[in-house]
């Protein structure tokens, strides 16, 4: 983790989980900075080290995490070590993960989807979809550097589209903050195709394409929905409207859609 996290609640509005640092980034990094643009805070939680990555080492992973912080400007990134590769269901490890949303209180949880091409990835995302709601639970304790913590649980839960192909539930329009987000992606340079770069073991996301492809699946997902980019999330449940016109706004005055 960037700093220890203090003992006292650091309330944000979106926590996004990943499996392994850059999950997050490449799956749902827009989003994140479109909901600060908006004025919410945004904490991220890696729930491994990525040790077992081909490319680079957890040392490199670390800077890389550190410098993806810097450039997404998140509120407080954490990096749990649950064991890449190594990320069984056990009491310990939905423990940890309990304790993070009973730190940070999102409003918003981001996490793996559950049908996915890594283990890591379908494994993260049945953690966290239980430690969404056992959070919730008063008689289940834990406590965060000897401090009790009091029972919470979030209001959503979202699911980002990863390798495999997934039909969303909601298409996030992206197009102001998709290029910016490229600078989260890219800060982890050590798991991307650089050019003359031939001594290093090929992997599915160091072909030269790789990049290439996030962004024509943005631009696929912004076709759904008449922009430029997109980004897709499936529900955990039902999502109740209260506001009729917020969720379905007329078009702008001179629009020719």
């Amino acid at each position: 983790m960037k700093r220890p996290l203090e003992s006292s609640v650091e309330k944000v509005y979106a926590l996004a989980f990943g499996a392994h640092p850059d999950d997050v980034e490449l799956a749902c990094g827009a989003t994140l900075l479109k909901i600060m643009s908006e004025g919410h805070s945004v904490a991220v939680c890696d729930l491994t080290r990525g040790e077992m990555g081909t490319l680079g080492t957890p040392e490199t992973r670390k800077i890389e995490s550190d410098a993806a912080l810097e450039v997404m400007g998140y509120q407080s990134r954490t990096t749990l070590d649950l064991g890449d590769s190594k990320l069984f269901y056990t009491e310990e490890n939905l423990a940890e993960i309990i304790r993070i949303i009973r730190h940070f209180r999102p409003d918003v949880v981001f996490a793996n989807p559950a049908d996915e091409r890594h283990p890591d990835h379908s494994k993260a995302s049945k953690l966290v979809t239980d430690a969404f709601y056992y959070a919730g639970l008063q008689q289940l304790s834990t406590t965060m550097n000897g401090t009790v913590q009091n029972p919470y649980r979030p209001q959503h839960l979202l699911y980002y589209v990863q390798f495999r192909h997934l039909e969303p539930d909601v298409i996030v329009d992206v197009s102001k903050t998709f290029d910016a987000s490229r600078k989260g992606v890219l800060a982890f340079g050590s798991q991307f195709y650089r050019e003359g770069s031939t001594e290093e073991p090929k992997t599915l996301i160091k072909r030269k394409e790789f990049l290439t492809g996030l962004e024509a699946r943005a631009r696929y997902f912004g076709e759904q929905v008449g922009v430029m980019y997109g980004e897709g999330f499936l529900l955990s449940g039902t999502l109740g409207i209260k506001s009729f016109s917020a969720a379905f706004p007329g078009k702008e005055v001179g629009s020719r859609q």
